[in-house]
């Protein structure tokens, strides 16, 4: 399951494809706009791609959603895509009864740089660019449970493009990536021991988790999709015993616009900290090792 389709031609770079969109998680238009295009251009950059075009998907309720809104929703998204170097140059909308906006984006990737979900091998290192809790964090907003300062905290993770953790990989010759999205941070990462079949070992302390995330976790302001999430990847974890329900949950958070989870050798992990600590993304952090094993074992342990 790649985060993108791939069309390679005989000769020259190879086509990306990809579609996504999201509901708001964020009050303000131009906001929601913005997350929603680099939540969508990022499965484009998960497989090492560079954005090219853009095609708006958007569906509204006519009669809840203002034509001022709409434009400062596309407004936002049109400068998010800009800022990727990428045209949104056309789309299409529909009446539904609920908002959502997202883009279908095509990108290009020289074959020899394509990241793919069946890339990573035993001893690679596995790095997540960007905080986890975005689902968590969405639900406290619409109970209005969560700071201006901690929006802000959010929203800074959330519209930040995946194009330096991509140029990131690419330098410390990563050979597999996802972007970690609906599936949350384990579902993510199954699907790519899955592709490459492999296991891997993940040190729950190293993973990074917005600062305010889990005393929500901990007051139940938690989505159902996280809960379904858990559900999903149960079968496939070893959980320490030491992880507590909240634990569990946090990591299988479903987010939107998440960072990108990377398989890269060890020789090549100084080098893609570095780089990564150079593109400033919003993480940087090591937090386990692909390993043999059955395909798509993950162990979650307490400690390093």
């Amino acid at each position: 399951m790649e985060d993108a389709a791939l069309l390679r031609p005989e000769s020259g770079p190879a086509l990306v494809f990809t579609v996504d969109f999201i509901t708001p998680i964020v009050d303000d238009p131009e906001t929601f706009g913005a997350i929603a295009a680099a939540n969508s251009i990022s499965d484009v950059y998960a497989m090492g791609a560079e954005p090219q075009v853009a095609l708006v998907v958007c569906g509204f309720p006519e009669e809840r959603v203002s034509s001022e809104i709409l434009t400062r929703i596309f407004q936002g998204a049109r400068d998010k895509a800009a800022e990727a170097r990428c045209a949104i140059v056309g789309g299409h909308t529909v009446i539904d009864p609920e908002l959502k906006y997202g883009l279908c984006v095509i990108g290009v990737v020289e074959p020899d740089h394509v990241l793919s979900q069946t890339g990573a091998r035993p001893g690679d290192r596995l790095i997540l660019t960007k905080p986890i809790g975005s689902g968590i964090a969405a639900q406290a907003i619409k109970k209005e449970k969560l700071s201006e300062e901690e929006i802000a905290s959010l929203v800074a993770a959330l519209t930040t493009l995946n194009r330096g953790a991509k140029d990131a990989a690419l330098a410390a010759g990563a050979r597999a990536a996802t972007d970690v999205t609906g599936f949350g941070l384990l579902g993510h990462l199954l699907h790519l021991l899955l592709g490459s079949e492999v296991a891997a070992r993940i040190e729950a302390p190293a993973v990074p988790v917005f600062d305010f995330v889990r005393g929500l976790a901990e007051q139940g302001v938690v989505p159902g999709g996280t809960h379904r999430n858990l559900s999903y990847v149960n079968p496939h974890v070893s959980w320490d015993g030491a992880l507590d329900e909240t634990d569990r949950l946090l990591l299988a958070d479903a987010q939107t616009s998440g960072g990108l989870l990377i398989a890269v050798p060890p020789e090549g992990e100084a080098t893609i900290l570095a780089e990564l600590e150079k593109r400033s993304t919003p993480a940087r952090a090591v937090i386990g090792t692909v390993v043999e094993g059955e395909p798509g074992r993950i162990e979650v342990v307490a400690k390093a």
